[in-house]
């Protein structure tokens, strides 16, 4: 297997060194640079190898992401210029930094990301749009999307995502990846970001692999719910028939494993007044927009009109419609949680369709509703897992006109660990074709 995992034996084993392997990913992320925000120095990056904790990833490069938890000596700008230079390089790293490196990661770059990662493409103002590795034309998707396109190129085997509205699932669906975005709480968000977004968002990886989702999982956290092998399968009337089918073939293979399957809703039984969780998302997402742009005293000048509204409409909100977000927020985890009857998972695609083609979310524009509305139709399942808190991993699932196909398994309440067990029967569904090897790994 050609993974972050077989990377980190070559090196035990003497076939690269960490050096050579950090040598060869700055070569690579340099033949990919709409991937990256920003890089290390070449001789800073080498010298960090050679010092890589021991650990199951020792000397594996990897990237952070350019929004979410902090890496030492790498400043963040979420995707925009403005923010950027308005803050400092950290002197230290997050927790979830402190743990990634105890796991032997050497964090050497920051991967790009969407103007405050809100689109579920990556194309921020005034620099080249990530683009996807199996189609140039197509997004790699967001928020997340400069790291699955890192890691679907080779640039690094295993790299930092944060998930909020699908930010992990949809780039990994959109790139052939697995990514598990983790329960409420369960990896570290501080000291200097918890950035919870009233709960919704949660930070792992999108790896090449089950196991190295694993790994990276047991390295920040463990969880131990149990799961019994029983899967509802939903398959919206809003995907298409690549979707779903792409959904029935891990199905089938969950049976073939002794799985029970059964027939979920099409759709959640949501009440009209909560039929629509992205609406709560761009509610919490505008308010932290306006408190975060506030706080680090950009203007309205110096970003795109898209985010200028989303700053306004965050402003105007009032400490009382605030306190209902987080209301209906625990009404829809409970509604949620009543999808999964006796179920223990739920099985059904990330994306309604094929990956969109570059331009699809623009932000040189001010209908705000219209934005949230094309990210909720390109990925209408990812947000339930965000509104309850639930742990939701997405894996490829099949391979059709040259483009990777997604689907996830979304668990019930702190169930992480577990759920990547439960997943073993996906590990060896679809042997993606990725257009690249990963940077260092011997032949």
């Amino acid at each position: 297997m050609t993974d972050a995992t077989a990377l980190a034996a070559a090196i035990a084993d003497g076939r690269i060194t960490a050096r050579d392997a950090m040598a060869a990913s700055l070569a690579r992320a340099k033949e990919a640079p709409s991937a990256i925000a920003r890089l290390l120095p070449d001789d800073e990056a080498l010298a960090l190898a050679d010092t890589a904790s021991a650990g199951p990833f020792s000397g594996v490069p990897f990237l952070g992401k350019d929004l979410g938890a902090l890496v030492r000596g790498l400043k963040q700008g979420a995707g925009s210029a403005a923010i950027a230079s308005s803050l400092e390089a950290p002197t230290k790293d997050s927790a979830l930094f402190t743990l990634f490196r105890a796991a032997g990661l050497v964090p050497f770059g920051l991967s790009a990301v969407p103007e405050v990662g809100l689109a579920l493409s990556t194309e921020p103002q005034g620099r080249p749009p990530a683009t996807n590795p199996f189609d140039p034309t197509r997004t790699p998707g967001g928020s997340s999307g400069g790291a699955a396109a890192a890691v679907a190129s080779g640039v690094v085997a295993i790299a930092h995502a944060t998930d909020a509205a699908g930010s992990i699932r949809v780039p990994a669906a959109c790139c052939g990846l697995w990514g598990l975005k983790p329960s409420r709480g369960v990896s570290p968000m501080g000291p200097d970001y918890n950035n919870w977004l009233m709960g919704i968002a949660s930070e792992l990886v999108l790896a090449r692999s089950l196991r190295d989702v694993k790994t990276a999982l047991a390295c920040v956290a463990t969880t131990d719910t149990r799961l019994a092998p029983r899967v509802a399968m939903i398959l919206p009337d809003t995907c298409d028939d690549t979707q779903r089918n792409a959904t029935l073939l891990a199905a089938k293979a969950f049976e073939a494993a002794g799985y029970t399957i059964t027939d979920g809703p099409p759709s959640a039984p949501l009440p009209k007044a909560l039929s629509r969780p992205m609406a709560l998302i761009k509610s919490i997402l505008c308010v932290s927009l306006h408190e975060g742009l506030t706080a680090t005293g950009v203007p309205d000048a110096e970003i795109p009109p898209l985010l200028r509204t989303a700053r306004a409409e965050g402003a105007a909100l009032t400490g009382a419609e605030i306190f209902a977000i987080s209301r209906d927020i625990m009404e829809m985890t409970g509604i949620i949680l009543e999808v999964f009857g006796g179920a223990d998972a739920l099985l059904m695609p990330v994306l309604s369709g094929p990956q969109p083609k570059l331009g699809a979310f623009s932000m040189d524009h001010t209908d705000l509703e219209a934005h949230f509305l094309k990210m909720e139709a390109m990925a209408p399942n990812a947000t339930w897992a965000n509104v309850a808190g639930l742990p939701a991993l997405a894996f490829p699932a099949g391979f059709e006109n040259g483009l990777p196909v997604g689907a996830q398994l979304i668990g019930r309440p702190n169930s992480d660990t577990a759920l990547l067990e439960f997943a073993e029967p996906l590990a060896h569904l679809i042997d993606i074709p990725f257009p690249h090897p990963i940077a260092g790994l011997p032949a």
